[in-house]
């Protein structure tokens, strides 16, 4: 067995220390790992830079509310069809938390830099946009193959630490992504990543030949804790589904900073119950 396996959710939490630079992956397909969120907001962390890949909803916008995080770096943090995220709006106009605005491809562009160690990725589509002349870090240069072609480079992104959730994971170490392959690129670029599990595999997912190619090596991995729904109220896929009634009931609630603390002292510390807003 390996020592990446940690006992549960609460001591993966403490492998986060204040002000670490956190990517954390969209909602899609059940990978944001909201368990490990309820025990970040439990242990307090603080000072958080959230990198989100390339957005996120409820994790990041309890995340924001809670305190935990002082810059989001995304290209957009929303409720999807349950509205607009409520704290992460009010701590924009409040100025508590300094947005750092970019696109998709743009995140995507920056962890590949970061995966494979280069200080910086070209990419088009940005010249001429408010993101270039708001982000002092994005440079325009002159490619080097061609004459009159202005392209934009892109700072690499390094996270100190990947979040995310997963199926399955085994007693090694690897963890299975199953069609998320842009989880590779988040734990290759980060210096380690922190993963949950639906369950363990019995076996190892590198030597079983349909599995092996959407796992990604122990190597890459600094902790694995087993958190069954772990992704929830998020679905995942082939598993359970999404809690519409949960995500209805926190954005209701969250509509205000009272509400948001009643969220909290129910889904994350388990005090009392919720209640949707009128």
């Amino acid at each position: 067995m390996s020592d990446v396996l940690l006992a549960n959710v609460d001591r993966l939490a403490a492998e986060v220390p204040d002000g670490a630079k956190v990517a954390v992956f969209k909602a899609e397909g059940g990978c944001a790992a909201m368990a490990a969120t309820a025990a970040l907001i439990r242990r307090g962390v603080r000072d958080l830079h959230l990198v989100t890949v390339p957005t996120s909803g409820l994790q990041a916008d309890m995340l924001i509310g809670a305190g935990c995080v002082a810059t989001v770096e995304t290209s957009g943090v929303t409720l999807s069809e349950y509205g607009q995220a409520p704290c992460f709006g009010r701590a924009v106009k409040a100025g508590t938390v300094r947005v750092i605005d970019s696109t998709c491809p743009a995140v995507y562009a920056g962890l590949q830099a970061g995966e494979k160690g280069i200080p910086f990725m070209p990419l088009r589509g940005l010249i001429g946009s408010d993101i270039v002349r708001h982000r002092d870090d994005y440079r325009v240069i002159d490619n080097p193959f061609a004459a009159a072609d202005p392209i934009v480079a892109l700072p690499a992104i390094v996270p100190d630490i990947a979040l995310f959730h997963v199926p399955l994971a085994d007693r090694f170490g690897n963890v299975w992504i199953g069609r998320h392959a842009e989880l590779k690129v988040m734990a290759h670029a980060a210096r380690k990543a922190l993963v949950t599990c639906e369950r363990l595999h019995d076996g190892n997912l590198l030597q079983d030949e349909t599995l092996a190619p959407a796992t990604i090596s122990e190597m890459y991995i600094g902790g694995v804790a087993v958190a069954e729904r772990g992704a929830w109220p998020y679905g995942v896929t082939g598993l359970y589904d999404d809690d519409a009634d949960r995500f209805a009931a926190y954005a209701g609630m969250a509509k205000t900073e009272e509400g948001f603390v009643a969220w909290l002292e129910e889904t994350v510390y388990g005090r009392a119950p919720a209640v949707a807003a009128e």
